[in-house]
């Protein structure tokens, strides 16, 4: 019985992609997950410390409005810029995407301006207390992947200027940045209402 073999030409299927894909899609899906377990238990800590207090913040003001009220509005709006970014790489626009980056990391960088003012009007110290702990942790956590994000897009922004921003691959790349950040602002929004809007409900 003589053995077949069959060969197939795939010398014509595109060397990078978007969405699922790509490994470096479910990668980015993975480090999500379990970022968004890390924002739960914090939350969840802070619920709990919460209930072991009858005034809530206690002994102290909830932290000032104004510059987290900001950072929400600036987030929400970055994603008109970000389904841009996400929109011009996956049509493989050069030009546009190195535009689009641009874009997004002056986004960035507001967005780390805004976050520093916002620290120093949340009325508690790190070590002030259980509670001033918990804030500090939480802003924290989410200032942490904001500087992720934005260091990721400064990389990708010196890459679209350069011989490798022609990389197809490189497109991939922008997209999954867009996941990202589009995780950063949805993580973001109830860790607003938890850390602001709670406290003065509660």
């Amino acid at each position: 019985m003589s053995e077949r073999h069959f060969v197939r030409d795939v010398s014509d299927l595109p060397t990078h992609g978007h969405g699922p894909s790509t490994l470096t899609w479910w990668g980015t899906m993975g480090f999500m997950l379990i970022e968004g377990f890390a924002f739960v238990l914090a939350g969840f800590t802070y619920l709990y410390i919460m209930m072991q207090f009858r005034h809530w913040p206690p002994g102290m003001p909830p932290p000032d409005l104004t510059w987290g009220t900001l950072m929400t509005a600036a987030l929400l709006l970055s994603l008109i810029p970000n389904v841009w970014a996400k929109r011009v790489a996956e049509a493989s626009d050069l030009r546009g995407t190195r535009r689009a980056v641009l874009a997004m990391l002056a986004v960035g960088l507001v967005t780390l301006g805004i976050r520093w003012f916002e620290f120093t009007v949340l009325n508690a110290l790190w070590d002030s207390n259980a509670y001033g702990s918990i804030l500090w942790t939480i802003l924290g956590l989410h200032t942490v992947h904001l500087l992720t994000d934005v260091g990721d897009t400064a990389v990708l922004a010196v890459l679209m200027f350069t011989r490798h921003g022609k990389d197809p691959r490189r497109m991939g790349d922008v997209t999954d940045n867009a996941l990202y950040w589009n995780f950063v602002v949805g993580a973001w929004v109830p860790i607003y209402a938890l850390l602001y809007l709670v406290p003065r409900f509660a």
